[in-house]
């Protein structure tokens, strides 16, 4: 079985949003905003008293609120390796060299591609192509028609209940990918980026 290191995360998910400006590396979450404009004021108005943004289909959403459905678990900033003869994708425990392994968000978010060029740009339209986020992951459950989990900081109001529900990156962390080499990435192998929590499920 031949590995090589799968493509970097997603642009978005380890980045703006709830935490500090940065950028997301190997395996780090980028996602590309929906090329929408911010709602006007009058539009904010209008859904202040409809449906809550995050229950609204994906593509009615504004780069803003795009944006604000990560809930920076970090996971999908974590190294990932492909087989080559099969595509099977592997998850690792060692973080994109931008991942603050704290806060679980990119540490450069508006330059995160100058330092990890093929970080993923996460749209809309690539939703249903790429296949190493995690199960948890807001976008995913929102593009398959699912609400958000109860941890979700938009439903909990605290960005800490992420972490909480044991879904966060944080604490699990091994290695910085700088800090690995290629060949011994696969001893990091491991099986929890890709589930639920136990005690995440709802």
């Amino acid at each position: 079985m031949a590995l090589k290191k799968g493509e970097n995360a997603p642009d978005h998910a380890a980045g703006a949003g709830n935490r500090p400006n940065q950028e997301n590396g190997t395996g780090s979450k980028h996602l590309e905003r929906a090329e929408k404009p911010l709602s006007s004021s009058s539009h904010s108005v209008a859904r202040q008293t409809e449906t809550p943004f995050w229950e609204q289909p994906l593509s009615d959403l504004t780069r803003a609120e795009w944006e604000q459905l990560c809930d920076g678990c970090g996971r999908c900033c974590l190294v990932k390796l492909e087989d080559e003869d099969t595509g099977a994708i592997y998850h690792t425990s060692v973080a994109c060299k931008l991942l603050d392994q704290e806060s679980c968000r990119c540490g450069d978010y508006p330059r995160r591609r100058r330092y990890v060029p093929d970080c993923v740009r996460l749209t809309l339209e690539k939703l249903a192509d790429i296949p190493w986020l995690p199960p948890t992951c807001a976008y995913v459950l929102r593009f398959r028609g699912k609400p958000l989990p109860p941890w979700h900081p938009l439903i909990s109001g605290d960005p800490e209940s992420v972490s909480r529900a044991g879904v966060s990156a944080r604490g699990r962390i091994e290695a910085g990918e700088d800090d690995v080499d290629t060949d011994d990435l696969p001893d990091f192998i491991r099986l929890w980026p890709k589930r639920w929590p136990k005690k995440a499920r709802f």
